[in-house]
C-alpha cells in the first residue's frame, strides 16, 4: 500500500465528488476521481488505487457492475470498495455486498463515519498486502520449509479474516468492546461474556419528542436526532463512556465496563452536565425552527449484569438489572434541563457535587420510594 494511500473517489455529481475529494485530501490521502463506470474501471486498472469510494448510480456502468468487474479481474491486486450511495434499502445493500463490495455507506455522507470506514478499509488493505508479501516470500523458501510456510499462510489469512469481521462489528458494538476484541489486550476477559460488576449508567431522552415527531416532517425529525446523537457520541467518547444503545430519542451511556474506571460515578456526572449544556444550545436552535424540545437525564450506579444479548444472527452488548432501570425511571421524572439521581450517586461523586433533594419518588418497578436529588453542578477539581 502507498504512503500516503491513494483513494479513487467516484460520483457523477460534481459537487459531491469535490466534497469527497476535499475531505480525503484534507485527511492526508492522495486522491484520484472518476465520474462514470467505464472511467472508473480504466483508472482502477491504470492507477491500482488502495481504496475505491464508489457511487452506484453512474453513467455507462452501475456501481454494482463496476464492483463485479473489479473483483473478477484476476490481474488486479486486492482493492477494497466502499459503496457510497443514496439507495439505503436492504435489497440495494445486499446487491452491492453480494457483488463484492467490502462495505456500505449511505448518503448524505457523515464525514466522521466516512473517515472511520476509510481507515478501517485501509487497515484491511494493509493487512491483506502484508499477508500477500509474506505469502510470496514464503513461496521462495526451500522445499524443507514448504509445509511450515503453508501453515503460516493459513494462519495469516485467518487472522486477516478475523480482523475484517471485527472491523465490521465496529458498526454494531461499542468501540471499546470492538477494540478489546480486536487487540486481545493482555489476555483480557471476553467483554461479551456475561459478567457482573459495578457500573454507572446515564440515561437521557428528549422532552416533547413524541409530539414533535407527530407534527414535524421526517427530514426535520432525523436532523434533530442526528445532531442530538452526535452530541451524545462526542461527549461520551471524550469521557471514555460506552454508548450502549440509541432507542429513538433515548440514549444509554455506561461507565466502568468494558473499560475499568475508578472514577466512573464522577464521569457519569460530568457527562450529564456536559450533555445538558450541549443540548440546551441545540434546543435554542430547534426553538428558532418552531420545535419545543428539551433534555431530561437520569443517573444511577451499582451492581449490574453485562454481556451479549440477542440470538445467533444478531448479538448486542447490553447492561441489565436495576441500575439501568433506575436510571431510566429517574430520567422519566426529570423535567427539561434537569438531572435527577439517587443518594448513591451523590455519595460516591464526592463533596464537589452540587445537588439538592427532590423528594421521595415512587418509580415503576421499585417496591419502595427512591430518595431523589437534582444535580445543579460540580465544583472544579482541577
Amino acid at each position: 500500500m502507498r504512503n500516503p494511500p491513494l483513494i479513487l473517489a467516484v460520483d457523477d455529481e460534481p459537487d459531491t465528488l469535490d466534497t469527497l475529494a476535499a475531505q480525503l485530501s484534507g485527511a492526508g490521502y492522495a486522491v484520484a476521481t472518476a465520474d462514470t463506470g467505464p472511467a472508473t474501471l480504466d483508472k482502477v486498472r491504470a492507477l491500482l488505487p488502495d481504496l475505491v469510494l464508489l457511487d452506484n448510480a453512474l453513467p455507462g456502468l452501475t456501481g454494482v457492475e463496476v464492483v463485479r468487474a473489479i473483483k473478477a479481474d484476476a490481474s488486479l491486486p486486492f482493492t477494497p470498495v466502499i459503496m457510497v450511495t443514496g439507495r439505503a434499502e436492504p435489497r440495494s445493500i445486499v446487491e452491492g455486498l453480494d457483488a463484492g463490495a467490502d462495505d456500505y455507506l449511505g448518503k448524505p455522507v457523515d464525514a466522521a463515519a466516512l473517515m472511520a470506514r476509510v481507515r478501517a478499509m485501509l487497515r484491511l488493505k494493509g493487512l491483506h498486502d502484508t499477508a500477500q508479501r509474506q505469502a510470496r516470500a514464503l513461496e521462495t523458501q526451500t522445499e524443507e520449509l514448504a509445509k511450515w510456510s503453508a501453515r503460516l499462510e493459513e494462519r495469516v489469512v485467518e487472522q486477516v479474516a478475523t480482523i475484517a469481521r471485527i472491523e465490521r462489528f465496529r458498526r454494531f458494538l461499542p468501540p471499546q468492546v470492538a477494540e478489546i476484541l480486536a487487540s486481545g489486550q493482555g489476555g483480557a476477559r471476553d467483554p461479551l461474556a456475561s459478567h457482573r460488576g459495578p457500573v454507572t449508567v446515564v440515561f437521557a431522552d428528549l422532552r416533547g419528542f413524541t409530539a414533535f415527531v407527530e407534527a414535524a416532517p421526517p427530514d426535520a425529525v432525523m436532523a434533530v436526532l442526528r445532531a442530538y446523537h452526535a452530541a451524545v457520541g462526542e461527549l461520551a467518547a471524550a469521557l471514555d463512556g460506552t454508548l450502549e444503545r440509541f432507542v429513538g430519542d433515548g440514549v444509554l451511556v455506561l461507565f466502568n465496563d468494558p473499560l475499568p474506571q475508578a472514577d466512573h460515578v464522577l464521569r457519569g456526572v460530568r457527562l450529564a452536565l456536559a450533555l445538558r449544556e450541549r443540548v440546551a444550545g441545540l434546543a435554542r436552535g430547534w426553538a428558532a425552527e418552531g420545535h419545543a424540545l428539551g433534555l431530561g437525564i437520569g443517573i444511577a450506579t451499582g451492581e449490574a449484569t453485562i454481556g451479549s444479548v440477542g440470538f445467533e444472527n444478531r448479538l448486542e452488548y447490553s447492561v441489565i438489572g436495576s441500575v439501568p432501570n433506575l436510571a431510566a425511571r429517574l430520567c422519566e421524572r426529570a423535567e427539561a434541563g434537569r438531572i435527577v439521581t439517587d443518594e448513591a450517586v451523590c455519595r460516591l461523586a464526592g463533596p464537589g457535587l452540587g445537588a439538592r433533594p427532590a423528594g421521595a419518588l415512587s418509580l415503576k418497578g421499585f417496591a419502595r420510594p427512591i430518595a431523589a436529588f437534582e444535580i445543579d453542578g460540580l465544583a472544579d477539581r482541577g
